[in-house]
């Protein structure tokens, strides 16, 4: 089942439609109280991205399903594929790495930004090291996935947890997050000129 495609833009009533869509085609296919309420979780966690995302064009907002498989689905059209100024969007700390990339979302936020900038070759020279480690490339087409990420990280985890606070910060950061707990995947591909975002979630 596909539902409808909803237009995205700065308007706050645009927001509003996600987390009703999710619920009414939650409860259309059958699902229990306690799940439809964790798919809902999940599209408003899903909103928090939009405010910064839609500064670079408009949106779409779509569920697709099958069975007890749900897949919540922004995508968005940049106005054009240019140059990203990198202090006006991601806040740059004086020793070179990248401030703004604190929390789950505001790291979904900046691959995004990335997948984006690396089309204009903007902005390459800013560190992102959770974005490499969620990076799988297919020739042309790349996909960060927050599992992958994820995955390194808890083996960066288990295997230096006593030594290196940085990956400990990370494992911490990960099992705070509603996105990381609830959600099977995050994917952030690009598809011609179109960025796409994926929540998937199997019941």
């Amino acid at each position: 089942m596909k539902t409808d495609v909803y237009t995205l833009t700065h308007n706050d009533n645009d927001f509003a439609v996600i987390p009703s869509v999710t619920e009414k085609a939650a409860r259309y296919n059958g699902l229990e109280e306690k799940e439809i309420m964790r798919l809902r979780l999940l599209s408003e966690e899903l909103i928090c991205m939009l405010p910064q995302l839609l500064n670079y064009g408009s949106g779409r907002f779509w569920i697709e399903s099958e069975r007890r498989e749900y897949e919540l689905h922004v995508s968005l059209t940049p106005d054009e594929f240019v140059s990203i100024d990198r202090e006006k969007l991601l806040s740059v700390s004086t020793d070179g790495k990248n401030a703004a990339a604190v929390g789950i979302i505001s790291k979904i936020c900046i691959a995004v930004e990335k997948m984006m900038s690396s089309r204009a070759k903007a902005v390459e020279d800013i560190p992102y090291d959770f974005y490499d480690m969620g990076l799988s490339e297919y020739g042309d087409y790349k996909a960060w996935s927050l599992m992958n990420y994820r995955n390194c990280v808890k083996t960066g985890y288990e295997k230096y947890r006593e030594n290196n606070s940085a990956i400990t910060e990370k494992w911490d950061e990960l099992e705070r997050s509603i996105l990381v707990n609830l959600a099977d995947d995050v994917t952030v591909g690009v598809i011609s000129n179109r960025v796409d975002i994926t929540v998937r979630k199997r019941f």
